[in-house]
């Protein structure tokens, strides 16, 4: 008897571990592989700089004459690219506005030297007149960015007015939406990530 009762424990601890093998429990990577997708991106609001908009008569080649990251914001973008990597994102193409203030967030992402993307930039002092044209642009963008990252994310770092015109979505600093984009680069479906604390 106490030998059926042992290879009755036996048995019932080797199909534990079986199962225990071949269970499916939510991954911590799961953004990391829908982002290898070619039809999906992960577009994200800069880290926090303070204020509202540019000063007036700033310039997009002077970084003193624009509003920019705090090292609040800093942080921000530096806990944004380690969470990001928490989640499965191993490489990516990283791609920003012309302003300082998302080059600054792109580049500590940690994931290299970001591309400086025009179709990005932020449209905040004329919104009646740029807006439709900035979703031409960034669709236009997109169409040729998701095939060439092989497998890679595709992150852009842009604005709030961009991101809602595009999207939907109104994001606060440092906030991102997945989206996933038909052949023309409209999107058809998003999800919103809060900024990691």
């Amino acid at each position: 008897m106490t030998g059926l009762l042992f290879r009755g424990l036996l048995a019932s601890f080797a199909c534990f571990l079986f199962l225990a093998a071949f269970a499916t429990p939510a991954r911590a990577d799961d953004l990391g592989q829908r982002l290898a997708a070619a039809d999906q991106v992960l577009i994200m609001r800069h880290a926090r700089a303070p204020g509202i908009g540019d000063p007036a008569g700033f310039s997009l080649e002077d970084c003193s004459t624009q509003r920019n990251l705090n090292e609040e914001g800093r942080a921000q973008a530096r806990k944004i690219g380690a969470w990001l990597r928490e989640q499965g994102v191993r490489s990516a193409v990283v791609a920003a506005s012309p302003w300082c203030r998302t080059r600054e967030t792109a580049s500590l992402l940690g994931f290299g030297t970001p591309l400086v993307e025009d179709s990005l930039a932020s449209f905040f002092n004329d919104q009646a007149g740029r807006a439709d044209s900035a979703n031409e642009r960034l669709q236009a963008y997109l169409r040729s960015a998701l095939p060439a990252k092989q497998g890679r994310a595709l992150i852009l770092v842009t604005h709030d007015v961009n991101i809602a015109r595009w999207t939907g979505a109104s994001v606060a600093s440092g906030e991102m939406v997945l989206v996933r984009v038909d052949a023309t680069g409209k999107p058809v479906a998003q999800q919103v990530y809060q900024r990691p604390d």
